[in-house]
């Protein structure tokens, strides 16, 4: 198949454990592009966190970044869309965190806000690339133009807050991006969606569309794919969504797949 458009989930699917772009998978995703396709690193990580990645890459193009709540052209940093949150919907969220010390942070197109930071988070945001902006939590409201709240806490926290949101009505969407995170967003907003639109943009039909992924938040990026793949490190509800399963992110498993369905 001569795939049009190629997403790439980053955290756990495009890099390994150790947060490495491993050589064998650069030189695929490489290939791929040079082959004509468009690499879209489709992610839960906010822009800044993702450019750098793109570069590491050696390309340039659209990145999907907020778990589809922010679409941007790398070249020319603009914004071809965002899901903004309406403030008034995600004060319950936030003061459940704060009763618990759960930390968090508010994200906009390219900015990272914290109301705390200690060592551990700020070694955390480091190794993403983010420089985060320490917000004063007396300040009402959000920072304008807000897409994503994530909240980072132990996996058993995490269950724990699954279970009391679950008796909630929602105005937004809670979506587990990670063992250690759960990000609240814009109900329209997925990766999935994000996905599409850009899609319909490019006049590439779902057939020459190429998902890898690996977590709960990349589902509907893999359901919408002509085909999707998910990494063997992936819970179960994921690999179950997707056409094929490949092997895990530590090894090699972007390239595994991409030497196969391309060469």
């Amino acid at each position: 198949m001569n795939y049009g458009i190629i997403a790439l989930d980053v955290d756990g699917t495009l890099i390994d454990d150790h947060h490495e772009l491993r050589p064998r998978v650069r030189s695929a995703v490489r290939a791929a592009a040079e082959r004509g396709a468009e690499i879209v690193l489709c992610t839960g990580r906010g822009t800044t966190s993702t450019l750098p990645m793109l570069e590491q890459l050696g390309l340039s193009g659209t990145v999907i970044t907020h778990n589809g709540a922010c679409v941007v052209d790398s070249m020319t940093r603009q914004v071809l869309h965002q899901s903004v949150i309406p403030s008034a919907a995600v004060e319950r969220y936030l003061d459940y965190c704060r009763e618990r010390g759960y930390h968090f942070d508010m994200n906009t197109a390219f900015e990272l806000y914290v109301e705390s930071l200690d060592e551990t988070m700020a070694a955390v945001y480091k190794r993403i690339f983010v420089d985060p902006i320490i917000r004063d939590a007396r300040e009402s409201g959000m920072p304008e133009g807000t897409l994503k709240i994530s909240i980072f806490a132990l996996k058993e926290q995490l269950d724990e807050l699954e279970k009391d949101w679950a008796k909630w009505t929602h105005e937004l969407q809670t979506v587990r991006s990670g063992d250690f995170f759960m990000d609240v967003q814009p109900l329209t907003a997925s990766k999935g969606t994000a996905l599409e639109s850009l899609a319909k943009l490019r006049g590439v039909p779902r057939e020459r569309i190429l998902a890898i992924g690996n977590y709960y938040n990349d589902i509907g990026m893999l359901t919408f794919a002509g085909h999707g793949v998910a990494v063997a490190n992936s819970p179960d509800a994921v690999k179950e969504a997707a056409d094929e399963v490949t092997v895990s992110n530590n090894e090699d498993g972007v390239a595994v797949v991409l030497e196969r369905l391309l060469g």
